[in-house]
């Protein structure tokens, strides 16, 4: 059946890191004196992770890190996801000990079943071994939309690759639109170019929606709003504000620094006035577009405006942590499961025992407001 949690929610998406490493310190999230603190798993691991999530309902995967476009393989990675069947399989193994994962058909018409194979590959450490030779059943199920969240800098070399690869979308992480200040965000010289770029070729290969993402600090970066107003209606693209949320390595963060929905909706009203769109029950934006119909701008808002009763995702760390929210306290440790020989159905049971100790909601701001156990680079965007 269908993944929900205890409150009813439908878990529905799932954000996988793949790495650990970034190649920027943007001065909001990082310290600039940590790097990577925890490892990254071979592909077909994530694979036989995502699969037997897949089996149980998952239809959306975004990839992050760290910057997951430093991971060598992520082409062929997405190449391998897009091969699966949004709530197409249901997950079972016969020899649960190897890795080699089989997906057994729900309870449909025997007319109804089409019986096709995966091709093998090598093993290495980008290798899918997991997914060799894997009998599965695809009955029209729909293809998985598949996101990728990146800070751009290498983007414009890979965005045809991963589009022809079956990469869906992708959202590009991007907290000023003046090159000097996007240095000293970064703290990485010249980098505003090449972002620049990749959002570029991103959207000339089709990759959309092409959302640009800016999370603002008082004090900070608010002034970014109304030039970043302008960036879309010329740009083509989705610019979305973030608040700013306690998950920065140094732990700076108080209620003060957040500037929250409100203020960047009367910012932008001095520039040229928003109208609110429909948006999706667990979309984590709201959504609005300029009054002549050019340019959108999400604003999320988990501080001022909490989204969590419609939550549908979870969340996969490089090493292969279960993470029910942002902000938990704890992890709960798939990788271990499989290392110690779990079947798919052994796999499927531990993520819903898991999904089950899903919070129901953030204390941001609460007095009892304890911090996440990760930092947002180590859990993945």
């Amino acid at each position: 059946m269908p993944l929900h949690d205890k409150f009813g929610r439908p878990i529905t998406d799932l954000r996988l890191s793949i790495t650990d490493r970034c190649n920027y310190k943007c001065v909001y999230c990082r310290t600039g004196n940590e790097g990577a603190l925890y490892g990254d798993l071979a592909f077909d691991d994530y694979l036989r992770m995502v699969r037997v999530l897949v089996g149980m309902g998952i239809t959306k995967i975004r990839l992050t890190g760290g910057e997951p476009l430093l991971r060598k393989g992520v082409v062929e990675f997405v190449r391998e996801l897009a091969k699966l069947k949004a709530q197409g399989l249901k997950p079972h193994s016969k020899d649960g000990a190897s890795g080699a994962a089989e997906a057994a058909p729900f309870q449909i018409g025997e007319g109804q079943k089409k019986r096709v194979t995966r091709r093998s590959a090598p093993r290495n450490d980008n290798d899918f071994g997991g997914a060799r030779d894997v009998p599965l059943t695809d009955f029209g199920a729909d293809p998985l939309d598949i996101a990728l969240t990146t800070n751009g800098h290498v983007l414009a070399q890979l965005a045809r690759p991963l589009r022809d690869a079956g990469l869906t979308r992708v959202t590009v992480s991007m907290d000023a639109v003046d090159p000097d200040r996007f240095a000293r965000i970064t703290r990485v010289p010249g980098g505003f170019d090449h972002v620049l770029a990749g959002i570029r070729a991103a959207r000339r290969v089709g990759l959309w929606p092409l959302k640009v993402n800016c999370v603002l600090m008082r004090g900070f970066n608010e002034d970014q709003i109304i030039p970043f107003g302008m960036f879309a209606r010329e740009e083509g693209v989705i610019v979305r504000f973030i608040e700013f949320m306690p998950l920065e390595e140094d732990r700076v963060w108080s209620p003060a620094t957040v500037v929250t929905l409100d203020e960047i909706l009367a910012r932008m009203a001095e520039y040229r006035p928003l109208v609110e769109i429909p948006h999706g029950r667990s979309e984590t934006a709201r959504r609005y577009r300029f009054d002549d119909g050019i340019g959108e701008i999400g604003i999320i808002a988990p501080v001022s405006h909490p989204f969590c009763g419609h939550c549908s995702r979870i969340r996969i760390t490089s090493d292969g942590k279960i993470r029910t929210c942002l902000f938990s306290v704890w992890d709960h440790d798939l990788y271990a499961v499989m290392r110690r020989g779990a079947s798919d159905e052994e796999l499927a049971e531990f993520m819903r025992s898991v999904v089950q100790k899903k919070e129901e909601r953030h204390h941001i701001g609460e007095p009892d407001f304890v911090p996440a156990s990760r930092t947002m680079v180590h859990i993945g965007g």
